[in-house]
């Protein structure tokens, strides 16, 4: 027996296209899903108060859903905050600057160590723990300021936020409204992660070296003679030096005994985050005592304070939207209770069965319809506040296809990242922009062709593995 579909569906449904409409006007879309939270609980509880109730109710099931990914950002922040300050940073990547002796070294070297440090401790504090050290090393090599940038940015950004396998606050996002557990999302965006990273990185080199050859290049200082290093400007802590090299060599052994613990432990999704977490509290307590001492006590309630700032501040847009397309799945039954068909298993779902019994989907136009909608919800700058979205019509497709599911929600993740999250919007490539004193519109420009081309070589994989 077909199920049927109800007004809430086709609300929920409408409320889809109205918020990709408004995205695709790089208008901001809390408003729109504050609404449409309303009106599926107007229709669901014929209540006034029941639907003004939910729209609260939501957020806070949003926040509880996301509090996890929100704290372990906030702490990692906080943590790097005193690294930077304390110089410790400078110690911990000094010895990888003997490496970086070509431009092109300098290229792929400054990539390689922004991933690594970004999968622990996320991009924008990644970006000044390492660039302040790296830039001068690179600039004296050969490597342009926008060419560090771009490197930064490309595998920052983009290939370690895009997977995010240590912090897992992207996949948490996508997981969740697609209905899906958290790991299955991140072991299906392995190969489009690699895809996506090894295309961008040697078309952006490429192009890089071929516009210097030609004499195209534009090196996008903002200033001409500007120190590229005089944009980022810290208060500092002094340490004694054999208390830097001893926490220098620390911190990271104590990251990677997490990685190994996590493997042998079988750590997954929220455990290994709260590892990661855990860790990260103790190495702030650490050094904010040791650097501030009988201010300490103090000092670490600052820090926290700040690093909470930016968490709530990086993901105030997103609880809204969220809460939203959480109704498409548990939330709403928990929320308004059982008001759906018989049968039902939840709106998205429910969506998808119906997609599949009137329209004819495939792979290839399923992978399209992920690329381009993780590519609009990233035209706000974020690239996470629209994921949920990209997760939410993985499921209605994979629903209709009948398989795919992880893929799809990974590709609309990666998708959504490499364009949101800080590599062709302006305003979100600001933190590498400022690091190196290059013009942040110009660096999106050198990114813009080696992005596109990497999603549609990405989408064309995605297409095979579903």
């Amino acid at each position: 027996m077909e199920l049927q579909l109800v007004p809430l569906h086709w609300v929920y449904l409408a409320f889809i296209v109205f918020i990709l409409g408004v995205l695709i006007k790089r208008r901001d879309t809390t408003l729109v899903c504050v609404v449409g939270i309303f009106a599926l609980g107007l229709i669901a509880t014929e209540s006034l108060s029941g639907s003004v109730s939910g729209v609260f109710n939501s957020f806070i099931f949003a926040t509880k859903e996301l509090l996890g990914t929100i704290f372990i950002i906030s702490i990692i922040v906080a943590m790097s905050r005193i690294l930077i300050i304390t110089g410790i940073n400078e110690v911990m990547v000094q010895p990888l600057t003997h490496f970086l002796r070509t431009p092109a070294l300098a290229f792929w070297g400054i990539g390689l160590i922004m991933m690594v440090t970004s999968w622990f401790f996320w991009p924008s504090p990644g970006v000044a723990l390492i660039g302040a050290v790296l830039l001068p090393v690179a600039v004296r090599v050969g490597l342009p300021a926008l060419g560090a940038a771009m490197a930064m940015n490309l595998f920052g950004h983009g290939i370690a936020l895009s997977g995010d396998y240590i912090i897992q606050g992207a996949p948490k996002l996508t997981a969740d409204a697609a209905g899906l557990p958290v790991t299955a999302v991140m072991e299906a965006s392995v190969p489009l992660v690699i895809v996506m990273g090894v295309v961008t990185t040697v078309t952006a080199f490429w192009m890089m070296r071929r516009d210097m050859r030609t004499g195209k290049w534009r090196d996008g200082l903002i200033a001409s003679g500007q120190n590229p290093v005089s944009t980022l400007s810290e208060e500092r802590v002094e340490l004694p030096m054999k208390w830097k090299r001893t926490l220098a060599v620390l911190i990271p052994l104590l990251f990677i005994v997490d990685v190994i613990a996590m493997f042998v432990l079988d750590l997954q999704g929220g455990d290994a985050t709260a590892l990661i977490g855990g860790t990260a509290v103790f190495i702030l307590l650490l050094v904010t005592m040791l650097a501030h001492r009988n201010k300490g006590l103090e000092q670490t309630t600052a820090y926290l304070i700040e690093g909470f700032q930016f968490g709530f501040k990086v993901f105030g847009p997103v609880i809204p939207i969220a809460a939203f397309f959480y109704l498409g799945d548990s939330a709403f039954a928990e929320l308004f209770g059982s008001v759906l068909p018989e049968g039902s298993h939840g709106i998205v779902n429910d969506l998808g069965v119906a997609l599949a019994n009137h329209v004819p989907l495939n792979q290839a136009i399923g992978s399209v319809t992920l690329t381009v909608t993780g590519a609009i919800t990233g035209l706000d700058g974020s690239g996470f506040s629209g994921i949920s979205l990209a997760g939410s019509i993985a499921q209605l497709f994979a629903a209709a296809i009948g398989s795919g599911a992880a893929t799809l929600t990974a590709l609309g993740q990666v998708a959504a990242i490499w364009v949101g999250g800080g590599t062709l919007i302006p305003w979100a490539l600001i933190p590498a922009a400022a690091i190196c004193g290059v013009d942040p519109f110009e660096l999106a420009r050198r990114n813009l062709k080696p992005v596109i081309f990497g999603l549609i070589v990405t989408t064309i994989v995605a297409m095979f593995i579903i």
